[in-house]
């Protein structure tokens, strides 16, 4: 009999993409959730929506995902969050997020706690701790974890929300720390990402955080991935964009079970997560239909 997966909680931004395609549920940590469900992993959304139509939906699309909502509080007083985002031809998307939404007020409950206490991993990102409430229930959250349990965290810049001093900070406890290569570009050394600096971007971060696992992404050049002290690259393969709004999500939630099941190498892992966001990148929005069997 194959040993169940740990179960994981994502904490973090639930919203609306509003995409030119149209509207789609989103959110890094929300949009990590549903690729770790889809690839048959227990997995919690700790985050807020309003009492509103759009929070309505965004529920009712989780429970026709089979996605458990018992994380996702109802906040009376702000409304469900939105971003509007912007793809170029080349399929890259940029965005504007509302402010003062109801993912800025992330409460815990004794059920999200008692999850906490037994779970694998949680998996946090940095945009939402815009919110010092948030912050407060992020540190909540990771003091109430296994000590074995793995803190991922996913770094998010997104301007105005984009501070380097707090990116750090969340980052010294952290298991695996991934971000892309613009990112890790200006938290090294406050210059624009060049292809090739990757690898010294991050053993930089490893060595300042003293995180033993770090992943960058660069977009279609491929991604890297150090842990114990050796890289792995894995160059990105071509593909029909049709925008790249989850992809790194989806990559994200393939690598985290690849390493937590030990199962395949480090390389292999990599690999695997880079194919499956490459998949994303040919679909609209962050949470597209797997295929049969939900296999690729």
């Amino acid at each position: 009999m194959t040993a169940a997966r740990p179960s994981l909680l994502c904490f973090g931004e639930i919203l609306w993409d509003f995409l030119p395609a149209g509207l789609f549920p989103g959110g890094a940590p929300f949009n990590v959730a549903y690729h770790l469900h889809r690839q048959g992993t227990g997995v919690l959304v700790v985050s807020a929506v309003g009492s509103d139509l759009l929070g309505d939906e965004l529920r009712r699309r989780l429970e026709g995902w089979g996605l458990d909502t018992a994380g996702i509080a109802r906040h009376p007083d702000l409304p469900t969050g939105h971003v509007r985002a912007t793809v170029s031809a080349r399929g890259d998307a940029s965005y504007e997020i509302v402010t003062n939404v109801a993912w800025d007020r992330i409460t815990l409950t004794e059920e999200v706690l008692r999850r906490a206490h037994a779970a694998g991993g949680l998996i946090y990102g940095s945009l939402s701790q815009r919110s010092p409430a948030n912050l407060a229930a992020l540190h909540q959250l990771l003091a109430a974890l296994p000590a074995a349990a793995w803190r991922i965290f996913d770094v998010n810049l997104r301007p105005p929300h984009d501070d380097p001093a707090l990116v750090f900070r969340l980052a010294a406890g952290a298991t695996l720390l991934k971000l892309n290569s613009a990112e890790a570009a200006r938290l090294v050394a406050n210059q624009p990402e060049s292809a090739g600096r990757e690898e010294s971007d991050a053993r930089a971060l490893a060595a300042r955080t003293g995180c033993p696992t770090v992943c960058i992404t660069a977009g279609a050049r491929g991604a890297g991935l150090l842990r114990s002290g050796q890289w792995h690259w894995e160059a990105g393969r071509p593909v029909a964009v049709a925008d790249t709004v989850g992809s790194g999500d989806a990559f994200l939630a393939a690598l985290v079970i690849s390493l937590m099941e030990s199962k395949l190498s480090d390389a292999a892992s990599l690999a695997r997560a880079c194919r499956i966001g490459e998949w994303v990148a040919t679909r609209h929005g962050a949470t597209p239909e797997y295929p049969a069997g939900d296999k690729l």
